[in-house]
Order: C-alpha cells, then structure tokens, then sequence
C-alpha cells in the first residue's frame, strides 16, 4: 500500500476496483451521450444557446465526480490529492478536447467552434487559475481558517458566467464565416411543448453521471494504491482523467451531432467550475487555509493548465482548418505538452 495514497475504506480490493471502473465507465457513456442530445435541443428550445448551456449546466454536471473527490479527500487531510484532482481534470479534459476534435472530419474544432462567448470562458479559466497561483504566494492569509483567494473564486466565476452570457446574447466580436463554420442554429420544433420533460431527464442523467464518475475516481485510486505515486500524481493524472471521462463522452456526442459550440463551451465551462472545487476543497480543508499545505507540484498543475488553455484560445483565435491528423496544431500541441507533462508527474516521487 502506498502511504502516499490516503488509506480508508475507500481504497477497494484491486480486482473489484477494475470492475466498478469498467462498469462505471460504461453507465458514463450512456447517459453521457443521453445528456448530451437532451442538453442541444434544451439549448434550442430555451434560447440559451449552446455556450451557455454547455458552460453551465453541462459543464457543472459533468464536473460532480471532481467536486465529491476533491471535498472529501480535502476533509479527510489530504490537500494535494483534493487540489491534484481538481486542477488535474482541467488539464486533462482540455486534452480530451483535442481528442474530441478528431471527430469532427470536415474541419479542425478550434475553427469551427470558435465564438466570442467561447474565448470569453477561455479567458475566464484562465482568470480563475491565476488566483489560487498568487494564493500560494501569501499561503497564511485567512479569515476564519479560508484563504480570501477562494472567497474570489467564486464571485469571479459568478460575474464572469454573467460576462459569458451577455457575450452570447450580445457579441461585440464574430468569427470570420467560412464553409467551415457552423452558424447559430435556429431554435428547432419538437415534440415537447415544454422543456419540463427535458429538464428532468437533464437531472436524471446527470445524477447517474455524476454517482458513476464518484465510483470511477475512487476506483482510480484504489487501482493507484500500489503505484507509489504521490498525492498530487494521483489526483493529477489518475483521478483527473477517470473524472474527465465524463466531459469527453458529451464533447464527442456534441461533435457528432453538430453541437460544436456545445463541445468545446463543455469542457471551458467544466474547467471553470472545476477552479472553485478549489476554493469548496479550501472551505473542507480544517487545518488552515489549503494553499499553505500544498507542494511544488500542485503549482506545476497549475501552471499546465494555463499553458493548455492558453494554446487552445490561440487555436481559436488563429483558426486553422486543417492540421496534423486531422486537428489543428494546437490541439496537437496541447496533446504534446500534456503527455510531456504527465511524464513528469509520473516519475517525480
């Protein structure tokens, strides 16, 4: 057993934990592409348009699995792993995002999803990651045991999801329009006369997604109980990715069925509610304020996942149509840093 690794119940057996894994996966993939179609035509039907549904309520759905993960091995005293998680998924599902774009054969993602309200999410991840970055800065700061880093938190993504909004509603800036690009589609008739069914379903698949990402994160760590791998490692690379699974079944469900807008404003959106897992983790993290616990690495998470996300908004912003097997090359380059980046979480004990 890895001391390294919190040791409770929840560490399963290793041969029950690759079944609930494998099993878990599946129940994501299911309601996963469920959600998904149920979340376009909710998109349609309310007028919210794609980036605001996938930013908000697809994103924060997909993002339940990092928020049970991350508060419980916070309260439980185990800050790297709560933070690894949280920072881990954001930096993998935006690699996910490049493997999303690989679905899409007509062009790269980066030129046919690119919008306003989506480089506005860019910027508000990126925003959002910058302050638990100065929070390690000044790591005792505290009012009643919470850093006001996480306070901020989460009035800046209040006020910068109201920013996204008002971007959709009302842009100041468009893409260049090419054969390429998807324009905003016109609100489609079906059957429901009203979206309560729709919402509904959105709860049930959602709850189900959410349950089976909690199985498959703990599944992942029991799995990594043996590696040796530190906290930050695990939370990183382990859980970030089994708790990303999510993200990319309803990118790849939204690409292929012509929700581009929703796929790419899925994952930004996921990666901005996930920063606040942060500050939630700070709130359940009883021994003081959680930056002044965390390790080098943690920073490293951080840091990586700025780096991600600025590459894909220059993706965005320079909208090339085709590139290296088949997506664009910064999609291509965030698949490269990433990968790098594991390597390195992976070798450093």
């Amino acid at each position: 057993m890895n001391p390294a690794i919190p040791t409770s119940p929840q560490i399963w057996p290793l041969d029950l934990s690759i079944m609930l894994f494998v099993a878990a996966a599946a129940v994501i993939t299911v309601f996963g592409i469920g959600m998904t179609r149920i979340a376009s035509r909710l998109a349609d039907l309310t007028g919210m348009g794609q980036a605001v549904m996938g930013a908000v309520f697809v994103g924060a759905s997909t993002s339940l699995p990092e928020i049970v993960t991350s508060l419980t091995a916070a309260a439980g005293g185990h800050p790297d792993l709560a933070v690894g998680n949280a920072v881990g998924s954001i930096s993998g599902q935006t690699a996910l995002l490049a493997v999303a774009d690989m679905a899409y054969r007509r062009a790269n993602l980066e030129h046919a999803a690119a919008s306003a309200a989506n480089l506005m999410m860019g910027g508000l991840v990126i925003v959002l990651l910058s302050l638990p970055l100065l929070a390690m800065g000044i790591p005792r700061f505290a009012l009643w045991h919470i850093h006001p880093a996480s306070f901020l938190l989460i009035l800046a993504y209040g006020f910068g999801i109201r920013l996204v909004s008002q971007t959709q509603s009302a842009p100041m800036w468009y893409p260049a329009r090419t054969r390429e690009t998807l324009l905003p589609r016109r609100a489609k008739r079906h059957r429901e006369t009203s979206t309560t069914g729709l919402w509904l379903r959105f709860a049930v698949a959602s709850a189900f997604m959410g349950a089976a990402g909690w199985v498959l994160a703990r599944a992942g760590v029991s799995i990594a109980s043996h590696t040796g791998l530190s906290e930050t490692a695990v939370g990183g690379v382990l859980t970030g990715l089994s708790s990303s699974l999510p993200e990319l079944i309803t990118a790849v469900t939204a690409v292929r069925i012509g929700a581009l807008n929703l796929a790419v404003a899925d994952v930004l959106g996921g990666n901005a509610f996930d920063v606040t897992i942060v500050g939630l983790s700070d709130v359940a993290y009883r021994k003081g304020p959680i930056y002044g616990a965390l390790s080098p690495l943690d920073g490293f998470l951080l840091a990586l996942s700025i780096l991600l996300t600025g590459i894909l908004l220059m993706g965005m912003l320079r909208r090339e149509k085709h590139g290296i097997a088949n997506i664009g090359l910064e999609s291509f380059l965030v698949l490269v840093v990433y990968a790098a980046a594991v390597a390195v979480l992976l070798l450093v004990r």
